[in-house]
C-alpha cells in the first residue's frame, strides 16, 4: 500500500480547515459553496479516518479539540502550498493559452466558423472558445477577452463596440411561398412570428417603422436568437433576423428578406470586453486585430 493511500480525502481536509479557521460549520459551508450537512459529513469522515474528535460540538458553536488545534495549522500550511503550486503551474499554461468567451448564438452562427483564422495567426497559442450567455467574471484571469451582445455596459470591464446590428423580417423560401409570397408588411398579420426572448419588443418597433403601429405580434419565443433562426429555417414562421446571425443563411438562399429596405437598428450590439489595463496585452491585441479583419471582410461581403 502506498503511503498516499492513507491520506484522508481532500474534501474532508478543506471542510476541516474552513470550519476550524472560521469556528463555524455554517460559515465554512458558505465559503465552500456547499450545505452545512456536507461540511458536517466531511468532518465526521475525517474524524473517523483519524480515529479521534477534532471538534467539540457545543450548543451554538464548535471548538477545536487539542488534537484539532494541533492538526489545523498543518492542514492549512499544506493546503496553502498545494494551492500556490497549482497556481504556479496554471500560470505556466496560461502563458500559452488564449481563452475567448462569447454567447451561444454568436458562437454558433458567426464566430466559431471564423476561429480557425485566429488559430493560424497564433500558432504558439492554444486557443479555447468558452461559450456561455452569462457575462463571465474577467477578474479571475481565466478568460482573456469576451465578445458579448449587449448595451456596452459591463461592470469592472472595458468594452469596445465592434459591430452594430440591424433586424428585418426573414423566413425560409418555402414558408414565404406557402403563405402567398407576400410583399406588404400588413400580410405579416396572418403569419407566425418567431421571437427571441431578449428582443420581444422589437417586432412592435419594426411594425412602427413600417407604419403598422397597431399590428400585434403573436408567436412562439426562444431563449436564443440562433434557435429562432433555426425555427425559421425549418419553415415554422417569420423571424426578425439579426443581420450578423443570419448573414450566411441569407447569402446562401436558405432565408429570404422580403423587406430589405425596412431595417431597424437593434438596441444591442457586439462588444469586445476585457479587464481594465489589459488593452495592450498581446492576447487582447491579437483578438482585437483578428476581429477587425473578420468584421471588415463580413461587412464587405454583406454590403
Amino acid at each position: 500500500m502506498s503511503p498516499l493511500d492513507r491520506l484522508p480525502p481532500l474534501q474532508t481536509l478543506r471542510a476541516f480547515e474552513a470550519a476550524g479557521r472560521l469556528s463555524s460549520m455554517t460559515l465554512a459551508a458558505e465559503e465552500l459553496n456547499v450545505t452545512h450537512g456536507a461540511v458536517s459529513r466531511h468532518i465526521k469522515t475525517l474524524e473517523a479516518h483519524l480515529g479521534l474528535a477534532l471538534f467539540e460540538r457545543l450548543t451554538r458553536r464548535i471548538v477545536l479539540t487539542e488534537a484539532g488545534a494541533e492538526f489545523l495549522p498543518v492542514v492549512t500550511r499544506n493546503l496553502t502550498e498545494l494551492t500556490r503550486e497549482a497556481e504556479r503551474l496554471r500560470s505556466l499554461n496560461a502563458a500559452t493559452r488564449l481563452t475567448l468567451s462569447t454567447s451561444v448564438s454568436l458562437a454558433s452562427k458567426w464566430l466559431a466558423p471564423r476561429l480557425h483564422r485566429l488559430m493560424l495567426r497564433l500558432p504558439d497559442y492554444d486557443v479555447h472558445l468558452d461559450v456561455t450567455d452569462i457575462n463571465v467574471d474577467l477578474a479571475d484571469g481565466r478568460i482573456d477577452a469576451a465578445v458579448r451582445y449587449g448595451t456596452g455596459h459591463y461592470p469592472n470591464a472595458v468594452a469596445e463596440r465592434i459591430l452594430d446590428e440591424t433586424v428585418t423580417p426573414m423566413c425560409s423560401p418555402s414558408y414565404w411561398s406557402r403563405t402567398g409570397a407576400w410583399s406588404s408588411p400588413t400580410e405579416l398579420a396572418r403569419c407566425t412570428l418567431l421571437h427571441e426572448d431578449r428582443m420581444l419588443a422589437n417586432w412592435e418597433q419594426w411594425f412602427a417603422l413600417a407604419g403598422l403601429a397597431k399590428l400585434r405580434s403573436r408567436g412562439p419565443a426562444y431563449s436564443h436568437g440562433s434557435l429562432a433562426i433555426e425555427a425559421a429555417l425549418r419553415g415554422e414562421g417569420v423571424v426578425l433576423g439579426r443581420s450578423v446571425l443570419v448573414a450566411e443563411d441569407l447569402a446562401a438562399g436558405r432565408l429570404v428578406a422580403p423587406f430589405p429596405e425596412l431595417k431597424l437598428k437593434a438596441e444591442r450590439g457586439y462588444d469586445l470586453v476585457y479587464r481594465p489595463g489589459t488593452q495592450d496585452h498581446p492576447k487582447v491585441r491579437a483578438v482585437r486585430d483578428w476581429l477587425a479583419d473578420e468584421i471588415r471582410l463580413f461587412l464587405s461581403s454583406t454590403g
